[in-house]
């Protein structure tokens, strides 16, 4: 095993980490833990590459785990996927709230597990998540407040927006855009995290984070990634079960 990286899969479902090992068997050293105090325990012995959490674990949640690690100067690079329970846009906020790098939901895919690990070993960062160009109208909404901007481009996690009318960084908004090609709205909600000034040849926008995805929607950009040069989207029949 040496050489390779290593993968800490924390989980309170004896099945799930058992069959998330075996998914990722081949991708790096995979380790496990129960719970999230015996995942921080490993997190200082082992000083994992990733880290793959179930956001709804007793004794320490998911989303507590991951605020601990990135609370922590020491720590908080290593990337973190949490793992929901369902494709409820909600629990997807949730982990996003908590720092989460990025978020897969139950039942897990072979493929989907593969891939989202498999995005921050690649880049050995947690600016993992590949953007591909989107050049989409996108209306933003903020409370009684809206404005149209254009995005620009587009990842898993979010979207880079130019537009005129700023909005202070870590404000959440509702956003509606439909992708090329599609008469289908996605409408999740969002948070500003960053400003770019107006440059020569390109104007002034943030760059907006997804919050409340739910899932159709998630596939609905994961299949627009693809088509633009991205990884394998997931199948839609599980290929693990939810523990």
């Amino acid at each position: 095993m040496e050489g390779k990286r290593t993968i800490l899969l924390a989980d309170d479902a004896a099945m799930f980490r058992e069959i998330g090992a075996l998914f990722l068997a081949r991708t790096g050293r995979v380790i496990t833990a129960n719970n999230g105090y015996q995942c921080l325990e490993s997190i200082g012995r082992e000083r994992p590459d990733v880290i793959v959490a179930d956001l709804d674990m007793p004794c320490m949640s998911g989303d507590e785990l991951c605020r601990r690690i990135k609370a922590d100067e020491a720590l908080r690079q290593i990337p973190v996927i949490l793992v929901t329970s369902s494709d409820l846009a909600d629990e997807r906020a949730r982990a996003v709230r908590a720092g989460a790098d990025d978020v897969i939901a139950k039942p897990i895919h072979r493929i989907s597990l593969i891939q989202a690990v498999n995005r921050f070993l690649r880049s050995g960062s947690v600016r993992g998540l590949l953007r591909v160009p989107l050049g989409a109208d996108i209306c933003v909404r903020r409370l009684e407040d809206e404005f149209w901007g254009e995005a620009i481009n587009l990842s898993r996690g979010g979207l880079f927006v130019e537009a005129r009318c700023p909005i202070p960084i870590e404000t959440e908004v509702d956003l509606d855009f439909r992708l090329p090609g599609s008469e289908i709205s996605l409408t999740p909600t969002a948070q500003v995290i960053w400003h770019r000034e107006s440059l020569a040849g390109s104007g002034a926008g943030m760059g907006l984070q997804f919050l409340a995805l739910d899932r159709d929607s998630s596939r609905e950009i994961d299949g627009f990634i693809y088509e633009r040069g991205g990884a394998t989207p997931a199948p839609q029949a599980a290929a693990g079960g939810n523990p």
